[in-house]
């Protein structure tokens, strides 16, 4: 299921993906002949008829995440479309998908494609993007902002003005600088894959990293007080998430305190052992 929204000179399309009584909504964007993402592979079917009825030169990829790249196969074999995504994405998105079950269930099991790499500016039919490497969430993740219209899309990298739980793969000081960079740039709307359009978007990301920041700062405070990983992550976080036993614990409270205390311990010259929370 899908509905159509605009804002601006944007046209967004918003999947409703149904899993376990729940609505996930995420977000495809079109504007000025560029798609940015393609939504997952359980609503494909949906967005076909979009794809099919959309004039669209180029598809930008924020990251290679299946929720993300679902549909990025069937629009380069049919529509013959070129896809763009950053470097590092380039050579996953060749590949097989390789994520786990629920993830699977829930997404469904993208297609192998092939992709272009992006460089740091990206031309769409009438407009010229900067292209800003945001890590912190995925490796590849980036996000594109135009300063004269002030329009960003930022793929996952706001999704909400808390954090509680996070991927494995994840690294919220990583994330913290992604999200500094993309603020000392000039830009009014937000497009979120997840959250929509937030004409406010800036004042947003200044939220998300006030509130990470602050996170982070209680996270050393308890960790200097002699608090393990797992001592701190309870402290903090003292409710338990569906989405922890879901995911069998890829997502999880936790991975946002060790990565805070992995970064430390690096800069310190020790290595996180993070088998029982704790570190060496």
């Amino acid at each position: 299921m899908i509905h159509i929204h605009n804002h601006e000179d944007v046209v967004c399309v918003e999947g409703i993906v149904k899993r376990q009584g729940r609505d996930s909504s995420v977000y495809v964007y079109l504007t000025d002949g560029m798609m940015i993402d393609t939504g997952p592979k359980t609503i494909e079917a949906s967005l076909i008829p979009f794809y099919q009825s959309s004039s669209f030169e180029s598809v930008v990829l924020t990251h290679s995440h299946e929720d993300h790249v679902g549909g990025a196969a069937w629009i380069e074999a049919h529509l013959h479309v070129p896809i763009y995504i950053h470097d590092k994405g380039v050579a996953r998105c060749a590949q097989r998908a390789d994520y786990p079950v629920y993830r699977q269930l829930t997404w469904g099991i993208r297609d192998p494609f092939p992709a272009h790499s992006l460089g740091k500016s990206f031309h769409s039919r009438t407009l010229d993007w900067k292209v800003l490497e945001t890590p912190g969430h995925a490796r590849d993740h980036i996000a594109l902002i135009h300063e004269k219209t002030g329009r960003l899309f930022a793929g996952d990298l706001f999704l909400g003005t808390k954090t509680n739980v996070i991927l494995r793969e994840e690294s919220i000081p990583t994330l913290m600088d992604s999200l500094r960079l993309v603020l000392s740039h000039d830009f009014q709307a937000l497009y979120c894959a997840h959250a929509g359009y937030i004409p406010n978007g800036k004042t947003m990301l200044h939220q998300k990293l006030e509130h990470l920041e602050n996170l982070t700062g209680e996270i050393l405070h308890l960790y200097s007080k002699g608090l393990a990983a797992g001592e701190i992550n309870r402290t903090l976080f003292p409710g338990h998430l569906p989405i922890i036993d879901i995911s069998e614990g890829e997502f999880d409270s936790l991975h946002i305190v060790t990565s805070v205390l992995a970064s430390l311990d690096q800069r310190e010259g020790h290595f996180p052992d993070t088998s029982n929370g704790r570190f060496r």
